[in-house]
């Protein structure tokens, strides 16, 4: 943990990787993670946690499957707006113009989740890199 305040634009400008996670600080045993992100992540759901999402700029879509038939919906989060996916339902981040987000999640949590399709090359399967 960090003594001085962190600002998140300026640490969002130390990296240009996307779908990979850096974690800014951590609170208890919680990540405060940010990333930048652009096109699709991958489905894929927390078993045992669930995942806090806050858009920073840009707008990130969620793709859910919470339907007892699978059925899909779609959450639209434009900048500034928070939206939490329960445990173990199945999702899809994505942002078609490029998005910078904030997670907040367990510490050692896999941002691909304990369930997931395959793991495309643009996607870092990671529990968060350090700034």
């Amino acid at each position: 943990m960090r003594a001085e305040p962190i600002e998140l634009a300026a640490a969002l400008r130390r990296f240009d990787q996307l779908w990979s996670p850096r974690i800014v600080t951590t609170v208890n045993d919680y990540d405060v993670r940010i990333a930048k992100v652009a096109g699709e992540h991958v489905w894929h759901s927390h078993d045992h946690t669930d995942e806090f999402f806050l858009v920073l700029d840009g707008e990130l879509l969620i793709a859910l499957r919470d339907g007892a038939d699978g059925a899909e919906r779609e959450v639209v989060l434009p900048r500034g707006a928070v939206f939490v996916v329960p445990r173990g339902m199945e999702h899809r981040p994505s942002a078609p113009g490029g998005a910078s987000i904030l997670m907040f999640e367990p510490s050692g949590t896999s941002s691909v989740g304990d369930r997931h399709d395959e793991v495309p090359d643009h996607v870092d399967a990671t529990t968060g890199h350090r700034l």
